[in-house]
């Protein structure tokens, strides 16, 4: 009988520290997530205070800029708004005591400004609310050099006709409505495939406005588009000369291309842009967090018109 009670205080007495040992541990462990969500929290708030910055002072940039040149100067890759950033260290700036010591979380942050107006405008695939046949012959020849499908092109500048209309018409969105796409990304919305889009991502852009092709920036691709008879060799001849010395004026853009200048016109084509685009990112250690803003210089008023945050991105090694 002694030998029963025994035993079973001995289990009991082992039951006993199980359940004591899995309330701890449990407890430890709910310890645990609670402080790496904070650590997340912060980090994430943090990131998004400094991406703030970032872009405010981009905004300055592009202020000063224009209040420099008295807004009659030409923009021009030459400018510092076109220096990109390249990677600062910030861990030591971010410290407490501003000084980083072994352990501590490194952080970097780089960026780039970016003329929206060196690209084609989707928006001016339309004049006065129909498809305008000009801008439809300028986007063929990109699609033409790029080796992309004319009938993806055609659906596009239909489906951006509806869509245009239909924001025009209130009331709720219909079934076969087509929404107004915002950003580049969201024209799959009206055809373009993501293969397609992929290869026009530097060449292209979409403005809340029809907007011209600013010379002194747009890449080779984009003045052969914007200028018929140029052909792509010359159009990079061209981008070298430009790089000795930018367009102050249409005229003077007219006379260095020769024949083909007689193309520059002042609706499509300038040497001054209004819209800009902002890439700010982060790097903690090998975490990477990417914001993207469009801003508008109106005079010597710089704001910001949208600002989207792409997914994190955990790269192999730093």
């Amino acid at each position: 009988m002694k030998h029963t009670e025994r035993g079973a205080a001995l289990l009991t007495a082992m039951l006993t520290v199980t359940l004591v040992a899995t309330i701890a541990s449990a407890a430890l462990w709910q310890q645990w997530r609670q402080v790496e969500i904070e650590t997340a929290e912060r980090g994430r708030s943090q990131t998004a205070w400094m991406m703030t910055g970032a872009l405010d002072w981009t905004r300055l940039i592009l202020r000063e800029d224009a209040i420099s040149a008295q807004g009659n100067g030409a923009d021009h890759l030459g400018e510092p708004w076109a220096l990109p950033v390249q990677e600062s260290k910030l861990s030591s700036f971010l410290s407490q005591d501003q000084r980083w010591r072994e352990g501590d979380t490194e952080v970097f942050l780089s960026g780039q400004i970016t003329d929206a107006q060196s690209r084609m405008n989707v928006m001016n695939l339309l004049d006065n609310g129909q498809v305008s046949a000009p801008a439809l012959q300028r986007f063929g020849r990109l699609f033409e050099r790029l080796n992309l499908p004319a009938q993806e092109l055609q659906t596009l500048a239909r489906q951006l006709q509806a869509a245009a209309q239909a924001a025009k018409t209130p009331g709720p969105a219909g079934a076969g409505t087509h929404l107004m796409p915002q950003q580049t990304p969201q024209l799959v919305w009206l055809g373009l495939s993501p293969g397609t889009l992929a290869a026009l991502e530097n060449f292209i852009t979409l403005l809340p406005e029809p907007t011209p092709v600013n010379l002194n920036t747009a890449p080779a691709e984009v003045l052969m588009a914007s200028l018929p008879g140029l052909d792509l060799a010359a159009a990079r001849q061209l981008v070298q000369l430009r790089e000795r010395r930018h367009w102050a004026t249409l005229d003077a853009a007219r006379q260095a291309m020769g024949p083909v200048g007689a193309a520059v016109q002042a609706p499509q084509h300038s040497v001054q842009s209004r819209y800009f685009q902002v890439l700010g990112r982060m790097r903690i250690d090998n975490v990477v967090q990417e914001d993207l803003a469009l801003v508008l210089r109106d005079g010597q008023q710089v704001r910001m018109l949208w600002r989207v945050r792409r997914p994190i991105r955990v790269t192999s090694a730093p």
